[in-house]
């Protein structure tokens, strides 16, 4: 049975990594590529928004609707289909139109992202939760970080659209694959989310903080390194193919942060005190990047970036579900993806405004202030949730006792 198991395990990792593989292949090329064929610049950005907007707008709804299934591998299936679709309209239209309509298929891929986050853990025991969401964060990375170290080469060798074909590939075979996920089948016999109970689900205090810290942390990471970061090391004297040692320096921290938390820090520290020490990180060394005019410093700056923000993205995604009953999980992932989606397109966009306004260092400036903020918040509500465990410590035993 451990040997099964270990399988279905293995199969999920490959799977979760075909989703997300193909469409990072072309993310660092999606940008120029649309300039190339003559794409206005006002245009490229909302088709890069897409991407976040169909998230914020589906991933709800494909949670909502897997809990009153009571199913998640359809869900799979479909956000295969979604990668395979936005990858073929990528490889054989041009028109701008026709570009925003496959970005937004890649989002619409991403919104069933829920459905993997609910499911994985279930191959787990309860108190091995951080350990499944650090393992499949790891695998998002993985995949971010092969990806983007890869277009720039496939360009160069066999033009614009080698990233598409390859893409499609991937997304071939994860679709097949993703037939074979195992499902398991609930032995409690509990009852779907109610409309009138998402609500409830939606107000859960946990699941908001959680939900904006998510926010947070999705601004600064693109609006840094899926943003204006390599804007920046262009502009102190990196060459355009330097830019993948800065993916390497950034992601490889980034993806062995992920393991660390579920791992490491969170049992020796907890949630909220781990927490606190991912966001601090995270705000010094964003507030740090604008002084490396040197490019070691720049990149020695990015790893421990990545390594900071690693640690925030598992434990947040793990604690965006932890008070939440089971049969109740996919449409508390399904809001918690849609709320954090808001980062993926504001960040960028208020970031913008600022580095047009007052140049390009300041935008870092203004990450890293909103960082710090965020850090006092989360000592804040950690303080809180230790008086409350403390409340409910107390209140068990007093009950023993009467």
């Amino acid at each position: 049975m451990s040997k099964t198991m270990s399988r279905n395990k293995a199969l999920f990792i490959v799977v979760s990594f075909l989703l997300w593989f193909p469409h990072f292949l072309y993310v660092p090329i999606l940008s120029p590529y649309m300039g190339e064929i003559g794409t206005p610049y006002t245009f490229i950005g909302i088709v890069l928004g897409s991407y976040g907007i169909t998230q914020l707008l589906f991933r709800l709804p494909i949670g909502i609707r897997s809990d009153m299934m009571k199913l998640r591998k359809p869900f799979i299936i479909a956000g295969m289909v979604m990668s395979l679709i936005s990858c073929l309209i990528f490889i054989t239209m041009d028109g701008a139109g026709w570009l925003l309509l496959a970005r937004s298929f890649a989002g619409l891929a991403a919104a069933s992202w829920v459905a993997f986050t609910v499911l994985y853990p279930i191959y787990f025991s309860k108190d091995k939760v951080h350990v499944a969401m650090g393992s499949i964060s790891f695998v998002v990375v993985l995949a971010q970080f092969l990806g983007m170290s890869f277009s720039g080469y496939m360009v160069e060798m066999w033009g614009w659209k080698s990233p598409f074909w390859i893409g499609t590939i991937f997304s071939i075979i994860g679709l097949i694959l993703s037939f074979f996920i195992y499902e398991p089948k609930d032995k409690e016999v509990s009852q779907p989310i109610q409309l009138k109970e998402l609500a409830t689900v939606i107000r859960e205090p946990n699941l908001l903080k959680v939900s904006f810290l998510s926010i947070i942390a999705h601004s600064v990471m693109f609006s840094t390194m899926f943003g204006f970061t390599s804007t920046f090391a262009l502009q102190i004297g990196f060459n355009p193919s330097e830019i993948t040692w800065i993916v390497f320096a950034f992601m490889i921290p980034h993806a062995f942060a992920t393991l660390f938390m579920g791992n490491v820090l969170v049992p020796r520290i907890g949630e909220w005190p781990a927490l606190k020490a991912a966001f601090f990180l995270t705000a010094i060394f964003t507030f740090m990047m604008p002084f490396a005019h040197n490019k070691i410093l720049f990149l020695l700056i990015q790893a421990f970036a990545g390594f900071a923000l690693g640690l925030v993205f598992p434990l947040l995604l793990s604690m965006s579900i932890q008070s939440i009953s089971q049969e109740k999980r996919a449409t508390a992932m399904g809001a918690y993806q849609s709320i954090y989606a808001i980062g993926i397109f504001v960040g960028p966009f208020v970031t913008g405004i600022i580095n047009s306004s007052f140049g390009l260092e300041s935008g870092f400036y203004f990450l890293g202030v909103v960082s710090l903020i965020t850090t006092a918040l989360i000592v804040i509500w950690g303080r809180q949730e230790i008086k409350r465990k403390n409340s409910m410590n107390n209140y068990k035993k007093r009950k023993v006792q009467s």
